[in-house]
């Protein structure tokens, strides 16, 4: 989906993702980056244009590249998807960054910048989220982030080996939002 949305805070610019941020994500992103993820990782320069073609063109996503506030330097991308309106509900995923990123203030600020709009902006009576259930590491960063496990959906995922992955589904419902909030910002602040 093209779209003008962009978000800024706390160190990080999210804006549309385009053919532009192909060669930044082609230089870093490999296989450690890509696991969890259920298409191939795309090769090189070209690769990565198509990706950013196909996130264009997915309904319902809104694809955002991840730039560092002070110097525009490409530090991941992130999604809105399955917005769906009339709920209205969106999930965020779609979610990767450079190594030299993980751990730091780069997840909690997107995320935060993310579920902000997604509550206080579109009024979303529910946000989820869903990670392969082999992926431990972006699981471990959803329950970090406040999100409440609903369960394992079994066999619903194709993984680019080709094999079965089951997903973990967690969500952040507007009663939740407040301690998210909180405990974002907290992470960010280092309160």
């Amino acid at each position: 989906m093209q779209h003008e949305l962009a978000l800024a805070g706390h160190g990080v610019r999210l804006v549309p993702l385009d053919a532009s941020h192909a060669p930044a994500l082609a230089a870093f992103v490999d296989a450690r980056i890509w696991a969890g993820m259920s298409s191939p990782l795309p090769e090189g320069v070209a690769g990565w244009t198509a990706e950013v073609a196909a996130a264009q063109a997915a309904p319902g996503r809104l694809a955002f590249a991840v730039l560092d506030a002070a110097t525009g330097e490409v530090r991941g991308s992130t999604s809105f998807y399955d917005w769906e309106p009339r709920v209205p509900r969106v999930e965020i995923g779609h979610t990767f960054y450079a190594p030299a990123w993980w751990g730091g203030t780069t997840n909690p600020a997107c995320k935060l910048l993310l579920l902000t709009h997604a509550f206080d902006t579109w009024g979303c009576a529910r946000v989820a989220f869903r990670a392969d259930t082999r992926n431990t590491r972006s699981t471990g960063a959803l329950t970090r982030l406040g999100a409440v496990p609903e369960g394992v959906l079994r066999n619903h995922r194709r993984a680019a080996d080709g094999s079965l992955g089951d997903s973990a589904y967690f969500s952040v419902l507007p009663a939740d939002w407040p301690a998210v909030r909180a405990g974002l910002l907290a992470r960010l602040t280092g309160g």
